[in-house]
């Protein structure tokens, strides 16, 4: 899920989505208005889910997206090698995750995770 608002809105430390990715604002620049230009944004981002670094440029009237990220917990149901599957503690949906290091989770044990756009990580 996402929702629209303007740059100039933005905040560091947010969202926005870039390129179809929910991402996390690390810094925004704005220049002053030229004598037949509007004010301009540089927004620089990295990815929630693949940590890879963004930025683009923009007038500050412009619109964008802001993904809605939630953070919650789950429980972990199975573990089988690398890959873990957990149950959401609000819906009690049931999904896997791929993670690096399976070695400090156990079953059973409750965990937080990020979810934005149909996309989820640990939030370890």
């Amino acid at each position: 899920m996402k929702e629209q608002t303007e740059i100039g809105k933005l905040k560091e430390g947010r969202y926005a989505v870039v390129d179809g990715e929910p991402c996390k604002i690390l810094s925004i620049a704005t220049s002053k208005p030229g004598k037949h230009g509007a004010a301009k944004s540089r927004i620089d981002v990295s990815g929630i889910f693949d940590n890879v670094k963004r930025s683009i440029v923009q007038p500050v009237s412009a619109k964008i997206y802001v993904p809605i990220v939630e953070r919650r917990s789950a429980q972990v149901v199975s573990l089988a090698g690398n890959t873990l599957q957990l149950m959401d503690l609000k819906d009690y949906e049931m999904f896997e995750i791929e993670v690096e290091d399976a070695s400090k989770i156990e079953a059973g044990q409750e965990i937080p995770y990020i979810s934005s756009m149909g996309k989820r990580k640990l939030g370890i």
